[in-house]
């Protein structure tokens, strides 16, 4: 980055729902003479933050500095950028706040994470951004959150228990029990209103993107099963995490010469997951329209968010079945509440590891696994959040 920057982090969001909590992660955990910010457009409520995260200090974690700055304000944002190595934001609906400060990074040279899990918003910040963050030296970090650190550092965790140069095939297996915030749910929403923009950017990228020098890369085949050594029935989930999954093994040479992963849930009854399907059908036929997305987006406001009690609850677990060579393994990752607190921890620690930790050289749009790997596997261990190798190849 060349000059020495004022801020290790900058926090943006602080005053939101997961932001506030990452802030009071970080004044519990962060190192001695952490240099770090609260980021918003509201002086009092990050006033207010800043109240509430005083008092969970480490003994030589610093008071943060509050900065102003609105997610339109590209002046404001780009004084951010400059100032901080990494800036960290939790302000979604990405594919409607995101870009300026993405922009503001990919510029300043400035590494940036965020917790997005809508497909659109990753697509096009990859289209618009990529080359010039390579050109920077900027590390554009995605999906830092529940989307999708278990499942890209999992996979990444069981390929490594697996031999070298032969094809791989790895399935991993989401159970989990808790609930989502206001945020994510307008997140939610808006990314089944943009279907069709998703669509788009996605197939504008497969035409730009440059595919791995004689390896190939793809998903795993499809299928609805039951499974008792799993507890029930499976189904494919087509969420973000599966493609993460892959880009990081389009960029990794240790995924072996020809790598497939396929990403499912696993519910106990099958008429779990058919009423799963149903609620999601459902909203992808309703978002679209104004006045019943209006009406949806009214269910829940953003900054509202499930209890501590509630949290305390809330667990996760995702399974790896990674085959090749002969051997076959089966690894775990699990942890608490996986929506927030568990969220909160791996995006402070993803931003901690990208500020302080030798790591590869890398830089445009990245996954975890790719910029961070063996280092933030070995800080989230450290931070209780488990990588288990269940079943060793015999």
């Amino acid at each position: 980055m060349g000059t020495e920057r004022q801020y290790d982090l900058a926090l943006f969001g602080a005053t939101g729902f997961t932001g506030g909590l990452t802030a009071r992660y970080l004044a519990e955990n962060g190192p001695d003479g952490l240099r770090w910010a609260l980021v918003g457009r509201n002086r009092g409520k990050l006033e207010a933050v800043l109240s509430g995260v005083e008092g969970l200090r480490g003994s030589g974690v610093p008071v943060p500095d509050l900065l102003e700055a609105d997610a339109a304000d590209a002046v404001a944002l780009a004084k951010v950028a400059e100032a901080a190595k990494v800036v960290v934001t939790t302000v979604g609906p990405y594919a409607l706040y995101g870009e300026p400060l993405v922009a503001a990074c990919a510029a300043a040279g400035t590494d940036y994470l965020d917790l997005t899990g809508e497909p659109e918003f990753v697509d096009r910040m990859w289209l618009g951004y990529h080359q010039q963050a390579k050109d920077s030296g900027a590390r554009l970090m995605h999906c830092c959150g529940f989307d999708s650190i278990p499942h890209d550092l999992g996979a990444y965790f069981t390929v490594a228990q697996l031999p070298e140069s032969v094809p791989l095939t790895v399935n991993g297996y989401v159970r989990g029990g808790g609930q989502f915030s206001g945020g994510t749910y307008h997140s939610a929403i808006n990314a089944f209103a943009r279907a069709r923009q998703t669509m788009a950017a996605a197939r504008r990228r497969r035409e730009a993107e440059a595919r791995p020098p004689g390896r190939k890369v793809h998903s795993a085949p499809a299928r609805i099963r039951r499974d008792p050594r799993l507890g029930g029935w499976t189904a494919p989930f087509p969420t973000i995490d599966g493609p993460v999954v892959r880009r990081s093994a389009a960029a990794l040479e240790r995924y072996g010469p020809d790598f497939s992963y396929g990403h499912n849930i696993v519910a106990k009854h099958l008429y779990t997951l058919a009423g799963g399907a149903a609620g999601v059908a459902t909203a992808a036929l309703l978002a679209p329209m104004p006045p019943t997305r209006k009406l949806m987006l009214k269910a829940k406001s953003p900054g509202e968010g499930p209890s501590e009690e509630v949290r305390a609850k809330s667990w996760f677990k995702v399974t790896f079945v990674g085959e090749g060579g002969g051997e076959r393994v089966v690894t775990e990752v699990s942890g608490g509440d996986p929506g927030y607190g568990e969220t909160a921890k791996m995006l402070a620690e993803s931003a901690l590891c990208m500020a302080f930790d030798e790591l590869p050289e890398t830089a445009g749009q990245v996954t975890t696994a790719q910029a961070m790997g063996d280092a933030l596997l070995a800080r989230l261990q450290e931070a209780e959040i488990a990588f288990r190798l269940l079943e060793p190849a015999d």
